[in-house]
């Protein structure tokens, strides 16, 4: 066999995939040879190289570490009033204010952002396993039951969810946990969409076919190989989600459907500091401030997880 000049093997390595997750980087390493290097590894180094991202990433972390250890910078909870204190500016014992209840400031934007995380990574997980479910069940099985639940998508699709989400967060109460499952029930429609049109092509795969020819069983064909092919579409929407959900509680919450008092999130702090917006216009721009930062920062990672599983991006980089 002829061999390969240099440039060709690079060019070779650098474009060739293997089906069990690894690849060829195209620099040899000290001796000569060419490296394997595992597509999570690949993965990495796209989106390490996208500055935008990385810069989501830091703001993000922050905020986690700030909701995490943020109480441990004041010596007053969410729920505990100081009614010597308030509405009074910013320093003192109350190093952002207290509202116009007298509640530390600093506390409540501490408590509200740790609610507004957990209900919205909560209700993006399960909006996505919902969808990848439904939709890659639909497509695979066929027939009627395809049938059936696209005309299910297709109707709650057109119903004015927003609308049917604040009467029914309404008449629950406001508890955070039953408006995580009220916002999974109505947001997976459009994304389970997007999986059953992509997901109609992966059925005619060869290796559903021939795991169709070794009987196995449709569940198992759906979980084990439907949908980890659509990983990075679900990897994608999961983080999109965050922000859409974030926006969606913090809409409801600043209408007076979402999150009830004396429990805050940021948008019942948004609904709150907007009737002092004039007196006192730190009581909203605290909350907006930490707002705009959540949901471009999970934007921004959102967008250098696309770029780093888009191979065809030129915002990756190569391998």
């Amino acid at each position: 066999m002829t061999a390969l000049p240099p440039a060709d093997a690079a060019t070779i390595a650098a474009e060739s995939a293997v089906t069990d997750g690894a690849a060829v980087a195209p620099t040899p390493d000290e001796t000569g040879e060419f490296v394997r290097i595992g597509r999570r590894r690949i993965l990495l180094r796209r989106f390490l190289r996208n500055p935008s991202a990385i810069t989501g990433s830091i703001i993000f972390l922050l905020l986690i570490a700030f909701s995490i250890f943020g109480g441990l910078l004041t010596p007053y909870s969410y729920d505990q009033p100081d009614f010597l204190a308030l509405t009074r500016p910013p320093g003192g014992q109350h190093p952002l204010d207290t509202t116009s209840g007298g509640n530390d400031l600093l506390a409540e934007v501490v408590h509200a952002l740790q609610r507004s995380l957990v209900i919205a990574v909560s209700v993006s997980v399960i909006t996505i396993i919902l969808s990848a479910v439904i939709g890659a069940g639909a497509a695979y099985i066929g027939g009627r039951v395809e049938q059936i639940a696209l005309a299910v998508i297709h109707f709650l699709l057109v119903v004015p969810s927003f609308l049917i989400l604040a009467l029914v967060s309404f008449r629950v109460g406001g508890d955070w946990k039953v408006l995580i499952v009220v916002l999974a029930v109505f947001g997976w429609m459009g994304t389970a969409r997007v999986i059953w049109s992509v997901s109609t092509s992966l059925r005619e795969r060869d290796y559903v076919r021939m795991a169709q020819i070794m009987g196995v069983s449709g569940w198992r064909i759906i979980v084990r190989h439907i949908i980890p092919n659509l990983g990075s579409l679900l990897i994608v929407n999961v983080t999109l989600g965050v922000v859409s959900t974030v926006l969606t509680e913090t809409s409801l919450s600043f209408l007076g459907f979402g999150i009830k008092p004396p429990d805050v999130s940021l948008g019942v702090m948004l609904q709150d500091g907007s009737a002092a917006l004039t007196t006192a216009p730190w009581i909203f721009l605290v909350p907006s401030v930490v707002l705009v930062l959540l949901t471009v920062s999970v934007t921004l990672i959102g967008d250098g997880l696309r770029d780093a599983l888009d191979p065809d991006s030129a915002r990756g980089g190569t391998l």
